[in-house]
């Protein structure tokens, strides 16, 4: 696996350990030679996964709209930055780039992100595998609304199914990096 790209939020969160989750997996990731795409911002959990991967020799690209870069929001000392638009052309840019993508606790935006790739994968618009790093419990109120949905007949079990969870990032790179293996080779669902 080359890279995989990370949704996570502008702020850090109420509580330290969301930081500090979002740093180790920035770390982990550089360790294991993936690259990082990610929303191209310096502040809040984008910021610190960005840092802990440059911090360790990794490779990190972030990708922008226009708007975000003028309220000085760009992370100026990646790898790579790339400017794009707007928010449309930024999550098909980061989804180009990327062999998988990890969900960190976050707010709209990052569940915005989340359920827009999710649902390409339902699609069959790419198969490429999903993970959500579920610090302290964070996902499992929305894991319970995913269970009832498929209880109501509103979502295909295998779809659920899609969707790795762990609270360690080592797992959770163990997770999607078993999926990416499973996946076919033009990046549709298997």
């Amino acid at each position: 696996m080359d890279a995989i790209c990370v949704f996570c939020g502008s702020a850090t969160g109420s509580e330290q350990r969301y930081a500090e989750r979002a740093g180790e997996l920035g770390t982990l990731l550089a360790r294991e030679g993936i690259r990082v795409i990610y929303g191209g911002a310096h502040v809040g959990t984008m910021g610190v996964l960005a840092d802990a991967a440059l911090a360790e020799g990794g490779e990190v690209t972030g990708v922008i709209p226009e708007s975000m870069v003028d309220r000085e929001l760009a992370h100026r000392t990646l790898t790579e930055l790339h400017i794009v638009a707007g928010m449309h052309e930024r999550k098909a840019m980061m989804a180009g780039l990327a062999d998988a993508f990890i969900a960190l606790p976050g707010g709209i935006g990052t569940l915005e992100e989340l359920f827009e790739i999710w649902t390409w994968r339902q699609l069959g618009l790419h198969g490429k595998p999903l993970g959500l790093l579920d610090e302290a419990g964070f996902f499992q109120p929305l894991l319970r609304m995913v269970d009832h949905m498929v209880a109501e007949g509103f979502l295909d079990p295998a779809n659920r199914d899609a969707l790795a969870v762990d609270r360690e990032p080592s797992g959770l790179l163990r997770a999607v990096t078993a999926g990416a293996a499973q996946a076919r080779p033009d990046g549709a669902a298997e």
